[in-house]
């Protein structure tokens, strides 16, 4: 099993957007929520106010993963963990907690304080890293989680 790396992803680089946009419309399944050409546009967001990053995870010069965090638009000091995706092939080596775990190291480098949402099938390793089940926060089975710093 060789290793992965965590980088940024480089959104000038239509080659790389096609890959991360074709990853995250294969995990997801939904092509009428999540269609390649949306996903594009989600991924290009340039807007200087309300911040869109994205993060993948790259073995043997192939993105295996992917996992954004944006700024929330209508709260201050509020972040968003989505778009996490890892390939089928891929999952179960902590490529996933990686992710998440690169996403929470830059927001805690980059801002003094906050808030963080993300929307979970899989809370464990959220509770592991500080988050909590907001209450009725639970939705088709999915869990809303918060955590701060």
């Amino acid at each position: 099993m060789s290793k992965f790396r965590i980088d940024t992803l480089d959104t000038t680089s239509e080659l790389l957007l096609d890959a991360c946009a074709t990853l995250i419309a294969n995990a997801f399944a939904d092509p009428e929520r999540y269609n390649l050409e949306r996903i594009r546009r989600e991924l290009r967001c340039d807007d200087p106010v309300h911040y869109r990053r994205f993060f993948i995870a790259v073995e043997n010069g192939q993105i295996i993963a992917l996992g954004g965090v944006k700024a929330a638009d209508w709260a201050s000091r509020t972040h968003i963990l989505y778009l996490s995706a890892v390939a089928p092939e891929k999952r179960g080596r902590g490529i996933g907690r990686a992710l998440i775990k690169a996403r929470l190291d830059w927001l805690k480098a980059t801002f003094k304080s906050g808030r963080i949402l993300v929307s979970a099938t899989k809370t464990r390793r959220f509770r592991d890293l500080g988050f909590r089940e907001l209450r009725n926060g639970h939705i088709d089975g999915k869990h809303l989680m918060l955590s701060r710093f």
